[in-house]
């Protein structure tokens, strides 16, 4: 999905509504109109003013948006065709018409001008249509002159079908594909190359000729820098279950999604998660406020504990509340000489209790009185909302892991790193970390592979279960 397309289907909503809202107040100006009245009188200016008339455009508009997703106006479909897309918005007008109408007779209401209603219509659709228009040339001028939003695209090929869509990127900016480089032959260590100079988002693979060998090669390359794939179809059968279909130049694509988590599903997601960390954080202002006191009284040094994790894109300080005494605090703000991370090396060889890269030591001397506590009942991630506030995080997804860790990756681990990290997960609920690295990777990968808003809501309702109820072995 387009960063562009995604940013400008959601301005959409606004957008309709706001002509939506125009419609209904030009159409009472203009039944009110010396033009209109002359001819047939006012008789409703008594019934209906029009401070109460506003709300019921207000209302009825926002009806007419349900009814607008429901033709499916806001699907994230590419190259929607104007006549097509006029037509849809007819036909949503006229069935939230419909709606308006069947709820007046149901309710057995008397409604004061029967032109207030058609000429709503009307101009519903003249104004709606006319905003969209606005939209899409503002996407076209931002595109095609700025490349805001694009996708920076690699094409494999070497035939026709290639030719076909490199011509047709160079000579539709506005469609959001930006020409990086082109490769007639399969030449897997160069595009790599290519990928590690230039930010690649999409690699085409137009030709379906290539050795499957190279192609695998292709997709893990492609899988390791979280780069889109896609490819003519009839090359070979799917990989995952998450696949979208596109086209560009009357050429078929199919991409291989790396998680089902994209559209609109992505946009509630962080609105969940901006409106979730803020509301977190009012909630446990008052419990953050007691343990940042309990921190400064327990021992010398900074309340937050600023930790370096790796993200999709790139690395980022994750916030919590110290648990350790300062001299034992590994990184660069705090650990000078390297003392601290030569002894946490020494403590993970002895006393970690989990396999694998990512490690958890039992007994770690280098807490505080206070630390054991905060970390048992993890009121010590309680400054990670400010992480999903910002958007490092997310309230929801993998736990995110050091560069250290991150280095002893197997390269089926990476697959975490194709959506945000999180404060809880469903692998911390699955078991926390008590599980092993290997079955919490495949966990992570089950949920990234099957996200769902629903999903969601069941691990934050789980969470605080999991975590009144695990069992510590630190």
């Amino acid at each position: 999905m387009k960063r562009s397309e995604l940013i400008f289907t959601a301005i959409l909503v606004p957008v309709d509504f706001l002509m939506l809202v125009l419609a209904g107040i030009a159409a009472y100006f203009l039944r009110t109109s010396s033009l209109i009245a002359n001819w047939r009188p006012v008789l409703f200016s008594l019934n209906l003013p029009f401070k109460r008339y506003l709300g019921l455009v207000f209302l009825v508009s926002l009806i007419w948006l349900g009814v607008f997703a429901i033709i499916g106006l806001y699907s994230m479909k590419r190259n929607n065709k104007l006549l097509e897309e006029f037509f849809r918005i007819v036909i949503a007008t006229s069935a939230g018409l419909m709606v308006v109408i069947i709820y007046i007779f149901i309710k057995r209401e008397f409604f004061d001008s029967r032109f207030l209603i058609l000429g709503a219509w009307v101009l519903a659709v003249f104004f709606v249509s006319w905003g969209r228009l606005a939209v899409r040339a503002l996407q076209r001028y931002l595109v095609g002159r700025y490349h805001f939003g694009s996708h920076n695209v690699v094409v494999v090929g070497g035939d026709g079908i290639s030719e076909e869509i490199i011509q047709e990127i160079k000579e539709r900016p506005s469609l959001g594909y930006r020409l990086i480089k082109y490769f007639r032959d399969l030449e897997i260590e160069t595009i790599k190359e290519t990928a590690n100079v230039f930010f690649v988002d999409d690699i085409i693979l137009a030709n379906p000729n290539f050795p499957r060998g190279k192609v695998l090669e292709l997709i893990a390359f492609c899988e390791d820098k979280k780069i889109n794939f896609k490819f003519v179809p009839n090359l070979f059968q799917t990989l995952t279950t998450n696949v979208d279909f596109d086209t560009l130049a009357a050429v078929p694509l199919i991409e291989l999604k790396r998680t089902a988590l994209d559209g609109w599903g992505k946009i509630i997601k962080r609105i969940i998660d901006m409106v979730g960390s803020l509301f977190a954080i009012i909630i446990f202002s008052p419990v953050m406020a007691t343990v940042a006191i309990l921190i400064k009284l327990d021992s010398p040094g900074p309340v937050i504990y600023k930790n370096l994790r790796v993200g999709p894109r790139n690395n980022f300080d994750t916030y919590k509340f110290r648990s350790m005494k300062i001299e034992y605090c590994t990184g660069g703000q705090y650990d000078k000489t390297g003392a601290a991370d030569t002894l946490e090396n020494k403590l993970i060889e002895k006393q970690s209790i989990r396999s694998g890269p990512v490690y958890k030591i039992a007994n770690d001397p280098r807490r505080t009185r206070l630390g054991g506590f905060l970390e048992k009942t993890s009121l010590d991630e309680l400054p990670q909302f400010f992480n999903v506030l910002v958007g490092n995080m997310s309230l929801v997804g993998p736990r995110p892991h050091q560069p250290k860790e991150v280095a002893k990756y197997e390269r089926w681990h990476k697959k975490v790193f194709n959506i945000k990290p999180g404060v809880t997960g469903l692998a911390q609920i699955s078991g926390r970390s008590e599980i092993d690295f290997d079955e919490e990777a495949k966990i992570d990968t089950y949920y990234i592979e099957n996200w769902s808003l629903g999903l969601d809501f069941k691990i934050l309702l789980k969470t605080p279960l999991a975590v009144l109820f695990r069992k510590s072995k630190v």
